[in-house]
């Protein structure tokens, strides 16, 4: 979710409450989302209103965005981000409640794209620089954006690249760069792809010696720190039946 600059420096929490608005009602948890964890919260919430007949709503968006927010008073319950930093962050600063941090989903990424035989050797395809588009997430707010990096910069073709890589704002755009063609591949979660309604296509899920452990870490806010429902929330994310999910979903997760 984008918030103007100029609308909202002068007054920014009072701009992020009326941005909120909507989620005004009775809602018993209000979870702020990493976007490549889209479909996978969707089945997650399912789950957790039928164990427990509460109600929760997330909002998506890059990892990097959702902290901006949460720094400026976004109304949210619960942080689960695609990274471990801005958790850790949050919770140095006080914003997040020390001791209910933890990781929650290990991401994997993968080059993807939707057309069957882009590139049979995807290492070969990458280094040919035979491609207008490659599309990443921006590293600078999307923590897949960053791994995406790391594999370019480990493959040695960071640099070569720049004139034809497309950044998406959160992985989510990114994913629809490539699944509507407008970047031949892109570096995306294999959640994503795991979720796609079509089948087939070119998929490379990329070994982890080329980046570092995508750590999804998740902490509850300081502002909740007695909301009943969010300390539920987070004890339905460490249960068996949500690692079943996120499982299901291409993420691992710590036993």
């Amino acid at each position: 979710m984008h918030f103007p600059r100029k609308r909202c420096r002068p007054a920014a929490v009072l701009c992020l409450l009326l941005a909120f608005s909507s989620m005004a009602h009775a809602v018993d948890v209000r979870i702020a989302v990493a976007a490549n964890f889209t479909d996978t919260t969707r089945d997650l919430i399912a789950a957790f209103g039928e164990a427990t007949g509460l109600e929760a709503v997330a909002s998506f968006g890059s990892t990097g965005k959702l902290y901006a927010q949460i720094e400026h008073g976004a109304p949210f319950d619960v942080f689960l981000a695609a990274d471990s930093h801005r958790p850790e962050l949050l919770e140095k600063s006080g914003q997040g409640v020390a001791g209910t941090r933890f990781t929650y989903a290990k991401g994997k990424l993968a080059l993807w794209s939707p057309v069957p035989g882009t590139f049979e050797d995807p290492k070969v395809w990458l280094e040919s620089g035979e491609f207008a588009r490659l599309a990443i997430a921006n590293p600078k707010t999307a923590p897949y954006g960053l791994a995406a990096q790391e594999v370019l910069t480990e493959m040695g073709l960071w640099e070569s690249s720049q004139d034809r890589l497309v950044r998406g704002d959160s992985i989510a755009q990114t994913f629809q760069f490539v699944a509507t063609t407008n970047a031949q591949s892109g570096f995306v979660a294999l959640s994503q792809v795991r979720a796609w309604d079509e089948k087939g296509g070119s998929l490379w899920v990329i070994p982890q010696a080329y980046y570092s452990p995508i750590k999804q870490q998740v902490i509850l806010l300081t502002r909740s720190a007695t909301n009943h429902a969010a300390h539920q929330w987070l004890e339905f994310l460490r249960g068996d039946e949500a690692r079943r999910i996120i499982e299901e979903s291409g993420y691992e997760t710590e036993r």
